[in-house]
């Protein structure tokens, strides 16, 4: 475990552990614990996780009977999950996958409208007996929808996040037109500056929809990884980022 200078975080939409329509469609959760375990991350915010799935688990033998967030859990770690969306045949949400103690939890409905259910993960973790918050999000489809979530989120912040301790925003914000960062830096969360981290769709990224805001940290390195190995796992790629305290 990391000492206290650093902080490696990650971020990745897991498309539920299935890629491809219809016959083409294949399971891809089994090959993604190899992708979390590569991340080497002191904290991993999954969006997309599923508990269950009655019809895809009938269709896929090799179907893991445990829920996705703790089959993908790296030794040494402990997962923390939440349900945003409830589906016909099961349902999905957001996790984190943590090296660090588990201090508090908390769940919050950001859903704009009843066609788009969506939440925000908070977990407390103590890294080294300090307090950081971490909030998992996977944002709206609809632009005017997400700036609204922006905003519930930092009536969450303001009730819920003690305003000097460390924090970080991670996810997917579905923000195709970089609309977010100035909301985002009112609420005085902050990201890489300068720098495009694309990471959709990920057979050839061009969009920045995956994106880590924090406070009370400062930016050192981030990256994308690229390949065709992580181009078949996910429609989207993950983002890996250092922190330093």
């Amino acid at each position: 475990m990391r000492g206290m200078s650093t902080l490696r975080v990650a971020t990745y939409n897991i498309h539920k552990g299935v890629q491809g329509l219809g016959p083409a469609q294949r399971l891809e959760i089994h090959n993604l614990v190899h992708a979390v375990e590569q991340f080497d991350a002191d904290l991993i915010c999954l969006q997309e996780v599923r508990s269950h799935h009655r019809k895809l688990a009938q269709r896929f033998p090799l179907w893991p009977e445990q829920g996705q967030a703790d089959y993908l859990l790296p030794e040494g770690y402990e997962a923390v999950y939440r349900t945003n969306a409830l589906t016909r045949h099961g349902e999905h949400g957001n996790a984190l996958l943590t090296r660090w103690p588990v201090a508090a939890i908390s769940h919050e409905d950001v859903s704009d409208h009843r066609f788009e259910q969506r939440g925000l993960l908070h977990v407390k973790v103590a890294v080294d007996n300090t307090p950081v918050h971490v909030l998992v999000v996977h944002l709206g489809l609809l632009a005017a929808g997400r700036e609204r979530q922006v905003q519930r989120l930092g009536q969450y912040l303001s009730r819920c996040v003690p305003a000097d301790e460390r924090l970080v925003v991670a996810g997917d914000f579905n923000d195709w037109g970089g609309r977010l960062h100035q909301p985002m830096a009112a609420l005085d969360l902050r990201t890489f500056e300068g720098i495009r981290l694309a990471t959709f769709p990920s057979r050839m990224p061009v969009l920045h929809l995956d994106r880590i805001y924090v406070r009370g940290l400062v930016p050192v390195h981030a990256q994308v990884p690229h390949g065709k190995a992580w181009a078949r796992m996910s429609d989207h790629l993950p983002l890996i980022a250092e922190f330093s305290l």
